[in-house]
């Protein structure tokens, strides 16, 4: 079993969804975690502080980047530094590329790819004075296709992949390794919107879901939050060790097809 006793990890975007699963499955580990994210956060300290470690919250809007060297200042000054980045924060917005919201396209860019090369650049420093380190970009299967009205995501998606391998190519002599997963369909409250659309046209909520998974994850199941957070595990483990700059699929075979 791993253990990440004496690692602390920063998660972007881990007071809900992908990221708080990501942080449990790393405090259980037995890793500190310093949590990222907006609105009541009592419930996810909580949730992670029941594994016995030290938990912290850093409020930074990540589209700020003075607001992401602040988060990683308290790192410093209250953990010690960060030895597990995961970037995680992320969000979306759907429409035709020529009605796209200019403001709209820039803060996509700005949290779901800008905010990765600013964690990692305040991030790698510290983990190469420590001789260890992971680095893992939560990126998608927009990262590698396309899908219609998702313009923003996914070139934000396909840029943070290929940072992620100019970054593990960078680190490649080093203990620090960068890695990028590519989740498909996962039950989040951006996803649950797409099918609550459906809904709202007059489909059954559970035929909306099947009719959603079925267009593009063969399984016709979410990848959960957990499973994400033990692939997560696995690149900190030492079998992950040689696994740098790639771009791990966890999709339900969406990009078998």
């Amino acid at each position: 079993m791993t253990t990440l006793s004496g690692k602390t990890a920063l998660v972007t975007g881990s007071t809900s969804g992908i990221g708080l699963g990501i942080a449990l499955v790393l405090a259980k580990a037995g890793a500190k975690l310093i949590l990222n994210g907006f609105g009541d956060t009592s419930k996810a300290i909580a949730e992670v502080a029941q594994f016995g470690g030290q938990v912290g919250h850093h409020p930074a809007d990540v589209s700020d980047p003075a607001q992401i060297a602040e988060m990683f200042a308290y790192a410093e000054r209250e953990f010690g530094g960060v030895d597990i980045l995961v970037n995680n924060a992320g969000i979306q917005h759907v429409a035709a590329v020529e009605e796209f919201p200019v403001e709209r396209w820039d803060s996509i860019i700005a949290i779901n790819l800008s905010s990765v090369f600013h964690s990692t650049r305040l991030g790698l420093p510290g983990m190469r004075a420590k001789g260890w380190g992971r680095i893992v970009n939560i990126a998608s299967v927009h990262g590698q296709v396309g899908s219609v009205g998702k313009a923003a995501y996914v070139a934000a998606k396909h840029g943070v992949i290929g940072l992620t391998k100019v970054v593990g190519l960078e680190t490649a002599t080093s203990n620090v390794t960068c890695n990028a997963i590519c989740p498909g369909w996962v039950l989040t409250p951006l996803v649950q919107k797409q099918i609550d659309d459906r809904v709202a046209t007059g489909t059954d909520p559970q035929q909306a879901q099947h009719d959603l998974l079925a267009e593009k994850q063969p399984s016709l199941a979410f990848v959960t939050p957990s499973q994400l957070g033990e692939l997560v595990l696995f690149l900190c483990s030492e079998a992950g060790a040689q696994v740098r700059g790639a771009a791990w699929n966890i999709d339900g075979g969406w990009l078998a097809q």
